[in-house]
């Protein structure tokens, strides 16, 4: 048997041909799309939690008694870039100037969910992922800033996002479902 015979039969053993795997797509496309929604949606939520608050409500049970009931609600006025606790931190740090932290705290919620947003939609997906790792770079800077058990948690999470972007712009010649193909 030749080693063209070979290769052909081998190439065939990889492949699946059931009825039921054909419109699949390949795997990197597979892999790249489950990539692209697992990081839109991790953005999305992200920032929706930041416009996240509480509210107290009274309650009436079945007896007539009130009671007072927290529950969480959204909204703008709940708005918050950063938890108080990690922003007082930071403010504390001597290398993060006031002005560029309240900036910060301002834009990050809205970022985020423009670039979620763009990633769960197709929309210019190598520019998004980019600019998505820089704010997962970003939020390391204030990560290493505050030091102890903080940074070395938070800094090897921020650091498996930056991961999974790089993986995703690696990737990013197997998408199939963006609406521009270019960027």
């Amino acid at each position: 048997m030749s080693n063209n015979a070979t290769s052909d039969t081998t190439s065939n053993n990889s492949a699946c041909r059931c009825r039921c795997c054909q419109w699949l797509p390949s795997g990197p496309s597979l892999g790249y799309i489950v990539l692209r929604l697992w990081l839109a949606v991790r953005a999305l939520l992200t920032a929706w939690e930041k416009f996240a608050g509480t509210a107290k409500k009274e309650i009436a049970d079945q007896f007539g008694a009130i009671g007072e009931v927290e529950s969480k609600v959204y909204g703008l006025s709940h708005y918050h870039g950063m938890a108080p606790s990690l922003e007082e931190a930071l403010r504390a740090e001597p290398l993060m100037p006031g002005w560029m932290l309240t900036a910060y705290g301002y834009a990050l919620g809205p970022v985020l969910i423009l670039l979620g947003l763009a990633l769960l939609l197709g929309v210019a997906t190598r520019l998004t992922l980019f600019l998505m790792g820089l704010v997962y770079v970003s939020l390391t800077a204030g990560m290493i800033l505050l030091g102890g058990q903080n940074e070395i948690l938070g800094t090897a999470m921020l650091g498996v996002h930056v991961i999974m972007i790089a993986l995703a712009l690696k990737w990013a010649e197997h998408d199939r479902w963006c609406l521009c193909k270019k960027c």
